[in-house]
């Protein structure tokens, strides 16, 4: 009845009633459901809560007996020294358990075979032991190219038919603070014409590089970064879209930082400012990159995707697309790419595992030179022969050792080099036996230590030390993890003034190389070795250029000579397709006074230039210069002066140059369209 009369007062129908109800029954069910679901979120939230603190308590267990095994096994007394016994730990003690826990996890053999590795290596170090003894040095065997000419350019060929199966990997994990720099080095710009990072360089080569191999897609990119530099690598990355590279192509690995060493006995070092016994740390230097590769599981996956090759290269060498030598990361010029995709044919012609790209070397030089090491059966490595790079200060005691103290480290009087070539880190690896070596070694290269000592016992140290692992190490992973036959290394030797552009120095610095008659591995020098590279290419293509002019600046010699060329990868994906866009030979004149910039798919057949040119076209667009005369003030090399270099309001990077590029004058055609395009203004 009550229902009848409800319905009846509301004006409802009897089916409407029913479909009424229906709706509440269906509205008590969903509160209904509602509250179970609230009911096993809240019983899950219990339930994850139990399992984080068992973890919690888990973790907090595992690092006590870490720390205990440390103190009892590994002689780390002093991390607990003054802890009271008969009480709970505080929160600076737990904060110290949970990072011995995380380093322990992140090092290969954990923190105590850390540990033990670094006393056995300081012992040695202590004791002056050469990690070379029982080795024989010879001169090793490779290939030798003429920059630009004959079986460098046939190689070059080569190489870029395999350039679509291959993959960079850039160790991106310096500041700059050694240059002056106050960012990463990949931010700051490989020359002034167009004010280019290095990082958008490298994509602008790697893309470049994909389009003369014919891929389809992207070359992969693999960059190592470290605390310093991961987040803005990141950022830049972001910040420029990628730079056109296929984001889903880039990869990041980011090296750990490790614990350092306070004392001969690998006392781990702690922070004397910190309360909480936080230590010092550092990265293990580039070598980490090997273990990175393996351990994300990013080199096997490589390889599955089709990748026959792995092309090494570092923070700023844009000639090479490689990697450069200890001791710090530095800034190469962007020269490295004029050598990979000839190295990278040498290494398929002859079925290399590895290929150094190496430079002519001068004889006493503080860098490492590539050595053929011979040693008898019987040693700790099984004997063998093994070329590897030996460091500068190996060097000289090895080959005294050699030949009983007549002779060490001593130019060819027929060339005036050193009969050993120079590396320069710039490595070539078939992914195949890598990512087996990879398997085999765990991808830890033999480890070294570099202390610094205090006093003469050799027991105390000027500061805290740490175990450290270079890329180029590699070589001994190879000879001992697999048969030489089935992984064969070797070296392409080029010429440095082409190929190999150092610039790691701030400008003091460099004045001081300068005036011992080393390197002066500056911005300068390295600017300087990047305008020869081009003024060659228009050289080789039989352009009339006049004599060229260096200056100083700053102290230090070498400013970039005029002409300034500047030749991006768009135009030049290889030295081979540049001479080719260089079609007119003889027709083509540059002034000293001239600035050439290059973009594109442009062929130059007649060119009289003095003053100032750019000249860019869009991908798609295909530009002829039938014939072109352009007269203009141009650019001008200034030095700075001594106001403005100390000068703050100076933009940093020119302050560590020392000069800038002022235009003057120049004359821009531009191509925004896709086609072809002439230009005839005979």
């Amino acid at each position: 009845m009550s229902e009848i009369s409800v319905s009846v007062s509301s004006g409802l129908t009897e089916d409407q009633l029913d479909r009424l109800a229906g709706l509440e029954r269906l509205d008590a069910l969903d509160r209904r459901d509602r509250r179970d679901a609230c009911a096993a979120a809240e019983a899950a939230a219990v339930r994850l809560g139990r399992l984080d603190r068992l973890d919690s308590f888990d973790a907090e267990a595992q690092g006590r007996a870490l720390l205990k095994r440390l103190v009892d096994e590994c002689g780390q007394e002093h991390l607990v020294s003054g802890w009271p016994r008969d009480r709970a730990a505080s929160a600076d003690e737990r904060r110290l358990q949970s990072q011995l826990l995380a380093l322990h996890r992140s090092l290969a053999g954990g923190l105590d075979g850390y540990v033990c590795r670094a006393r056995e290596l300081l012992e040695a170090s202590r004791l002056g032991r050469n990690p070379l003894d029982g080795y024989s040095p010879s001169l090793p065997v490779g290939e030798t190219l003429d920059f630009g000419r004959g079986a460098f350019l046939k190689y070059e060929e080569e190489g870029l038919a395999a350039m679509r199966g291959a993959a960079g990997t850039l160790a991106a994990g310096g500041l700059g603070e050694r240059l002056g720099a106050s960012g990463i080095k990949l931010d700051l710009p490989a020359e002034l014409a167009t004010g280019t990072s290095f990082l958008a360089l490298y994509a602008q080569h790697i893309l470049a590089l994909g389009a003369a191999a014919g891929s389809a897609a992207c070359l992969p990119l693999v960059l190592m970064t470290s605390d310093d530099t991961h987040a803005r690598t990141l950022a830049s990355l972001e910040a420029g879209d990628y730079f056109g590279l296929d984001r889903r192509r880039v990869f990041l690995l980011r090296q750990q930082a490790v614990p350092c060493l306070a004392d001969a006995g690998a006392a781990l070092a702690v922070d004397p400012s910190d309360a909480s016994h936080a230590w010092t740390a550092a990265p293990r230097r580039h070598g980490e990159v090997h273990r990175l590769l393996h351990s994300s599981g990013l080199a096997a996956k490589l390889h599955g995707d089709g990748c026959t090759h792995l092309v090494f290269f570092q923070d700023t060498n844009g000639a090479v697309w490689a990697l450069r030598r200890p001791p710090s990361f530095s800034v190469h010029s962007r020269l490295v790419f004029n050598a990979v995709p000839a190295a990278l044919g040498v290494s398929v012609r002859r079925g290399l595992a590895l290929n150094f790209v190496s430079v002519r070397r001068r004889a006493g030089d503080a860098s490492g030179a590539l050595i053929e090491l011979v040693r008898e059966r019987g040693g700790g490595d099984g004997g063998g022969r093994v070329l590897a790079n030996v460091e500068y200060n190996q060097l000289e005691p090895l080959l005294r050792a050699a030949s009983a103290g007549a002779s060490g480290d001593e130019p060819d009087p027929a060339t005036g080099w050193s009969p050993y070539p120079g590396n320069c880190n710039q490595l070539v690896v078939a992914l195949r036996p890598y990512v087996e070596v990879l398997a085999a070694s765990g991808g830890v290269v033999p480890e070294f230590v570099n202390p610094k000592y205090s006093d003469a016992s050799r027991s105390g140290f000027k500061k805290p030390t740490r175990l450290e692992c270079m890329m180029q190490d590699l070589p001994w992973l190879l000879h001992r993890h697999a048969p030489p036959h089935a992984a064969p290394v070797s070296f392409t030797a080029m010429d440095g003034a082409f190929t190999y552009a150092p610039a790691k120095n701030s400008l003091h610095e460099a004045r001081k190389n300068a005036a011992a008659g080393r390197s002066p591995a500056s911005a300068p020098s390295a600017g300087s070795t990047f305008s020869r590279e081009r003024r060659a290419i228009l050289r080789l293509a039989g352009a009339a250029l006049p004599p060229p002019a260096e200056a100083t600046v700053a102290g230090v010699q070498r400013l970039p000579a005029t002409p300034w060329v500047v030749l991006t990868p768009a135009f030049k994906p290889s030295v081979g397709i540049a001479l080719s866009r260089f079609s007119g030979g003889a027709a083509i004149s540059l002034t000293a006074s001239s600035g050439l910039l290059l973009d594109g798919d442009i062929t130059v057949q007649s060119l009289s230039l003095d003053g100032a040119l750019r000249i860019s076209a869009v991908r798609g667009a295909r530009v002829t210069v039938r014939a072109l005369r352009v007269r203009n003030a141009g650019w001008r090399v200034r030095e700075l002066s001594p106001e403005e270099a100390a000068d703050e309001a100076t933009p940093e990077v020119l302050r560590l140059r020392g000069y800038a590029l002022d235009v003057l004058e120049e004359r821009v055609l531009h191509f925004g369209v896709p086609g072809e395009h002439i230009v005839d203004e005979a």
